[in-house]
């Protein structure tokens, strides 16, 4: 899988606002009631991550947990990363 050209991160980058660009990768961070919630949303994302065998770093701080998306194989973003913010925000969407 290629990375992604700069003007197609900033296109993909359009339709997930929620979503930044951190050097080779993309960022959200989500915010949650308290911290069991932040873990069951957790673990969501570690059902669809092995599901799909793209897997996230995952920082959580009580309430917050934040998702950093990159394709290391490709060195940087590629489709695989969009479509995985994409799930994201589905599964964001569903809580």
């Amino acid at each position: 899988m290629e990375k992604l050209t700069q003007e197609q991160i900033d296109t993909a980058l359009e339709s997930l606002p929620e979503w930044t660009q951190t050097g080779d990768a993309f960022q959200r961070t989500l915010n949650f009631p308290d911290f069991v919630s932040s873990i069951a949303f957790v673990n969501r994302v570690a059902d669809l991550a092995e599901q799909i065998q793209h897997h996230p770093d995952i920082l959580v701080r009580y309430s917050k947990v934040t998702l950093t998306i990159s394709t290391h194989d490709a060195g940087g973003i590629t489709e695989k990363d969009v479509g995985f913010a994409e799930a994201v925000d589905r599964l964001m969407a569903t809580c």
